[in-house]
């Protein structure tokens, strides 16, 4: 049946949370959304209110939610039920707090989960990718983990390396190993037609079912039909390829891209699942998709599970789900977006938030224009959970096999080198600052893990006392000691950064201090993302931050 539970609210309340629709909106009252996952769009039903209270819609139809001002509206198109859950507290941090204990809390990050993460789309063979990681090392820079991305596999769904492009990878995770960087490899829940396993998937109704018409549900690069996550006996399955051909490598980190999953025609009440109609328990795919990996990882001893998902639902951080923002632009307008996004997934219970920096739909390396994108975009990711370099970029070269058939194509250079040499330099500074940072990004992380709290967050969250800190949406704080001003918009060269009030804030590249509760104009050049220190923050932290960016003076603030 379908299902509408209609809540009498404030009128002055504002609300946050719900995931992320790639909007620069802050506030989320007056604004409706569609209760569903799609490439960008990430659907958690859970909304934090001003007036100190938390309110998951827990039920994974599809539906809509609709935030008016004289009243909130939920609906489901199919159900069997009505279940919603309430907390209440006296702060943003009571609140999450209480919604991780109820959802489950997300791992501790492992060690690689702190530093960059080099990927494009896409190193084609073993030896592109080696060589990117040799020139990165041959450099001093840090790199903690780099990516072998999509279509490294004869067939999708075979899950495993082409041998012609991919002849040693136990040589090439040694070597890897050897330079002190994790490979991560792509996953995708899609299984070709053609690949070895169909066949078998097919006669043990391992797949998604289309209810009907033909039984593919996307066609990219060829007819393909999804695995179902919410099968356990396809978690086993799949678990038991990855483990054969990427496990027995020492690979363990994986993208399991395409999460939603993204149907090439959203019919959703012809599609079932395990778990019965994609009408009634869609929006569970991710989180089972992330739990096939971790279930399977924790299984086989590996305690140290980060994996990267296009999509989320509530719990998904309980199997270390680390969510990008997806497919998203390369432009200034899709960068304001992501610091919304960020904040609107740590109030979802979505510790663990990264972005493609500089955006993924092309970007050309030789225009100048989207380089001044990618360094502010690159000072932004500095300041992330997590700081993953990725893109497809411009020019796009063929790829053909040994035969002449047809590979998926490779995109343009997207290393830390490809940008010029004016470029260059300001992104290995702040290479550098991430790498100063990781002290304190691992204590950030572990409050993540041991009290919800989320790593990104809206000023709100530290000072619900400050009124103005409720409509801040292009500044946040990176763990509670860091308030961060990132440049959003095109040829900037200074921005405005209010300071909530109830502490001091130092800023970090003119040691100025400044009392809360006013707003300053500081100069942002080009090399320069405004940041501010929290009276009480860690001076070793502070003093290696500022060693990193070439701050002068080089003393910590007091």
């Amino acid at each position: 049946m379908r299902l509408t539970a209609s809540f009498d609210t404030a009128p002055d309340e504002h609300l946050y949370g719900m995931g992320q629709y790639q909007q620069d909106v802050l506030d989320l009252k007056g604004c409706t959304f569609e209760l569903a996952h799609r490439n960008s769009q990430s659907s958690v039903p859970f909304v934090l209110s001003s007036r100190g209270y938390g309110f998951l819609w827990h039920n994974p139809a599809i539906g809509e939610a609709s935030f008016a001002l004289n009243g909130t509206r939920w609906s489901a198109e199919a159900t069997d039920q009505l279940d919603y859950w309430v907390t209440a507290g006296e702060s943003p941090r009571d609140i999450v707090r209480a919604y991780a204990d109820a959802t489950g809390h997300a791992p501790m990050i492992p060690e690689r989960g702190l530093g960059f993460w080099q990927c494009k789309l896409r190193y084609w063979n073993q030896e592109q990718l080696l060589e990117v990681a040799r020139e990165h090392k041959r450099r001093g820079w840090p790199m903690d983990v780099i990516v072998a991305d999509f279509f490294h596999w004869p067939k999708m769904g075979d899950f495993r390396f082409e041998e012609e492009f991919w002849p040693d990878p136990a040589a090439m995770v040694r070597e890897l190993d050897e330079l002190g960087i994790e490979l991560m490899v792509s996953v995708w829940p899609q299984v070709s037609l053609d690949s070895e396993n169909y066949p078998r998937m097919k006669k043990e109704n391992l797949l998604v079912r289309a209810e009907r018409g033909l039984d593919v549900h996307m066609a990219f690069e060829g007819p393909s039909a999804f695995l179902d996550a919410t099968n356990p006996r396809t978690r086993a399955f799949v678990w038991d390829r990855i483990r054969a051909n990427y496990g027995v490598h020492g690979i363990r980190t994986f993208w399991l891209d395409e999460a939603e999953p993204e149907y090439g025609v959203y019919d959703y009440d012809n599609f079932r699942y395990h778990l019965g109609s994609v009408l009634k328990v869609g929006n569970l795919y991710p989180q089972h998709y992330a739990r096939l990996v971790a279930e399977g990882q924790w299984g086989d001893g590996e305690s140290q599970v980060v994996n990267l998902l296009r999509t989320a639902w509530a719990g998904s951080q309980r199997y270390g789900a680390l969510v990008w923002s997806g497919d998203i632009a390369s432009t200034f307008e899709a960068l304001r977006a992501q610091v919304t996004a960020g904040i609107h997934m740590g109030v979802a219970g979505i510790p663990w938030f990264t972005t493609d920096i500089g955006g993924f739909h092309h970007g050309d390396p030789d225009d100048e224009g989207f380089r001044e994108l990618l360094v502010r975009w690159f000072q932004f990711g500095a300041f992330c959970p997590v700081m993953r370099l990725h893109g497809d970029r411009l020019p796009t070269t063929p790829v053909r096999a040994a035969d002449g058939s047809h590979r998926s194509p490779t995109g343009g250079p997207n290393e830390v080198w490809s940008y010029g040499d004016a470029v260059t330099p300001i992104l290995e500074r702040y290479l550098f600052a991430r790498e100063a940072l990781r002290p304190y990004t691992r204590d950030v992380m572990r409050d993540a893990h041991e009290d919800g709290q989320p790593v990104l967050r809206g000023l709100f969250h530290e000072f619900p006392d400050d009124a103005r800190c409720w409509a801040v949406k292009d500044q946040y704080l990176f763990g509670p000691d860091l308030l961060v001003a990132p440049v959003v918009t095109a040829g900037a060269s200074s921005r405005r950064v209010v300071l909530p009030a109830g502490a001091e804030w130092t800023d970090l590249w003119s040691g100025e201090v400044f009392a809360g509760g006013g707003e300053v104009e500081v100069d942002a050049p080009l090399d320069r993302i405004p940041v501010f220190v929290r009276d009480g923050a860690a001076p070793e932290v502070v003093a290696a931050l500022r060693a990193a960016l070439g701050v002068t003076p080089a003393s910590p603030p007091s």
